[in-house]
């Protein structure tokens, strides 16, 4: 071959690999929904061939990601008011409802034996209470051995929609607690995670370890979680059950963007730790939007079974239909 068809060969392989990145829809963000994502991206690239990266770096960093336009999209954790949309320019909406769970890591004690008071849970992170056998956990476990050893609070340690959601549930229970994204904690004994992964990972390999992640990790690396006290006073465990009777308690509408915060919902079988996660796009990128919205559109057709195989609780028909307005009146769809 000559050097002229070599070069001419190089030209279109070299064209033909930009049009495919170029097809590429790029996104980062929340890590609370990547393990749902991670499905759904691939079983849509199955389905369709469209190659969908998302990479889940924490909430703060997505929108950090999206304001600098440097993806195509953003997840975020932590809803953003219509305001700060409005300003920043740009679109939001729900995908899935989830739940966070408190693992723990303590010899003898069984998933969802344990079960912490909300006095107990306000105790444990705001540092009042910093041994496993102290009086107001043992009230509620006097058949559990629990041991007289100090607690390691295991938070995150980057800016987090999870944190935000979960400090959203601490503030109903004490209110000198700060709702925050990425607050100090005033717990004795911390150890920091970036994403839930790294959370997850700090519980596994420490001992008398407790810390706050989504679902789906907990059951991924075969954590312990506890039951939970929720507002009706009923001790709840984890599950997809009682995330979908926390989850009929949300209510979004299109006028505020999808604006809602679902923390501590009413219901005697309602798990009290859930929250919707969202996706954020740049107003004026339309086509690459249109891009992002057929993604979501086919995972709100096709992806509900995913969900709930991970723990995640499909949003309800009527939701999905008025986001589809949403796309439509926004001019994305």
């Amino acid at each position: 071959m000559t050097f002229s068809k070599l070069l001419t060969t190089a030209l279109v392989a070299s064209v033909t690999l930009t049009a495919l990145n170029a097809d590429e829809l790029k996104g980062r963000g929340a890590s609370f929904p990547g393990p749902i994502y991670k499905a759904w991206t691939s079983e849509y690239y199955a389905a369709t061939k469209n190659q969908i990266n998302y990479t889940p770096t924490g909430s703060g960093d997505g929108v950090k990601s999206i304001n600098k336009r440097m993806v195509d999209f953003a997840g975020s954790d932590k809803p953003l008011k219509p305001k700060i949309l409005k300003k920043k320019k740009l679109h939001m909406f729900p995908t899935v409802v989830g739940s966070v769970v408190l693992a723990y890591n303590i010899d003898g004690i069984k998933d969802g034996e344990l079960k912490l008071s909300r006095a107990a849970i306000a105790g444990i992170f705001s540092g009042s209470i910093t041994h496993w056998d102290d009086k107001a956990i043992v009230a509620q476990n006097v058949d559990l051995k629990l041991p007289h050893e100090p607690i390691t609070v295991a938070v995150r340690a980057d800016k987090s929609g999870t944190t935000f959601n979960f400090t959203y549930f601490l503030n109903k229970l004490d209110e000198n607690i700060k709702v925050s994204k990425k607050p100090t904690w005033a717990a004795k004994k911390v150890v920091a995670g970036k994403s839930n992964s790294g959370v997850s990972a700090n519980i596994q390999q420490i001992k008398n370890s407790i810390g706050y992640i989504e679902y789906s990790f907990k059951e991924k690396l075969g954590l312990a979680a506890a039951q939970i006290e929720n507002k009706e006073g009923k001790y709840i465990n984890p599950t997809l059950e009682s995330f979908q009777d926390a989850a009929k308690y949300a209510s979004w509408t299109a006028e505020n963007d999808f604006y809602a915060v679902i923390g501590d919902p009413a219901g005697e079988t309602s798990y009290p730790i859930v929250a919707a996660t969202f996706i954020l796009l740049p107003t004026e990128k339309t086509e690459t939007n249109k891009q992002v919205t057929k993604f979501i559109d086919w995972a709100y057709t096709h992806g509900d079974k995913a969900a709930t195989d991970l723990g995640y609780v499909p949003l309800p028909a009527e939701t999905k239909d008025a986001i589809r307005k949403y796309w439509e009146a926004k001019g994305v769809k």
